[in-house]
């Protein structure tokens, strides 16, 4: 419903100060009674009102209904999710979901993705709403680094893409510390159990593994995306 209706929620003290600071106001500002005695809430709370930002003080209780936090500080922001269109082909380092369920995973890997200095994320149809509240949390305020691009045809988009792209596999024979990463590259992971799709895996320009020690099959899939992300950061940093 929050991705036909175009708004979603921030939850908390530090998506509120991360919007502000990287995005702008927020559609609508709603603190708890109680929330308003913490001198961070009236701040933030405040600074909406010094722009003119609808604001709603609800009692604690019917606050909380609104919260999906169960202990949470009593601040919600109501925000417009980005309408972007997307490009028509890959030509800097990126990040390709497919059919990526979870949304802590999707949340993390967009914090990972933010933090190495990617920019674009790009999801398929298939994946977790980016702008749920709980991939929002997770994402602890990267959404507002990043452009994000949902129901994304990745197949056409791969076809005229102008970096390689890279898709971890536990079946590759080469390893990831192998690859030269000093150019930009877009990185391709998929579901949870599933991995990404035979489709996609052979459009991929390379398939490739993440050497483990322990007897464990595989890595979580927001892990995996971590060590690709800042493999290629170490290599650059060396460059």
């Amino acid at each position: 419903s929050r991705r036909r209706a175009g708004r979603t929620l921030l939850d908390g003290i530090h998506l509120c100060e991360a919007y502000l600071e990287h995005v702008g106001m927020p559609t609508l500002c709603v603190a708890s009674q109680g929330a308003l005695a913490d001198p961070e809430v009236a701040a933030l709370v405040a600074r909406c009102d010094n722009r003119r930002i609808q604001g709603i003080v609800l009692p604690d209780a019917l606050h909380h209904t609104l919260s999906q936090v169960e202990h949470g500080v009593g601040l919600l922001f109501v925000i417009d999710t980005p309408q972007t269109e997307t490009p028509t082909s890959l030509t800097q380092s990126a990040v390709l979901l497919d059919n990526l369920q979870d949304p802590g995973n999707l949340g993390s890997i967009l914090r990972s993705a933010a933090a190495a200095g990617i920019a674009r994320v790009y999801c398929s149809t298939g994946t977790a709403f980016a702008w749920s509240p709980k991939v929002l949390r997770a994402g602890m305020g990267a959404h507002f680094l990043l452009e994000i691009f949902e129901n994304v045809d990745l197949a056409t988009l791969m076809r005229s893409a102008a970096v390689p792209i890279v898709a971890t596999s536990s079946h590759a024979r080469q390893q990831l510390y192998e690859l030269d990463l000093r150019q930009p590259t877009a990185w391709l992971f998929g579901h949870e159990g599933q991995g990404v799709s035979d489709d996609l895996l052979a459009l991929a320009t390379r398939q490739v593994g993440i050497p483990h020690l322990g007897p464990i099959e595989s890595l979580n899939v927001a892990a995996s995306a971590a060590v690709c992300f800042f493999e290629q950061v170490r290599q650059l940093s060396s460059a």
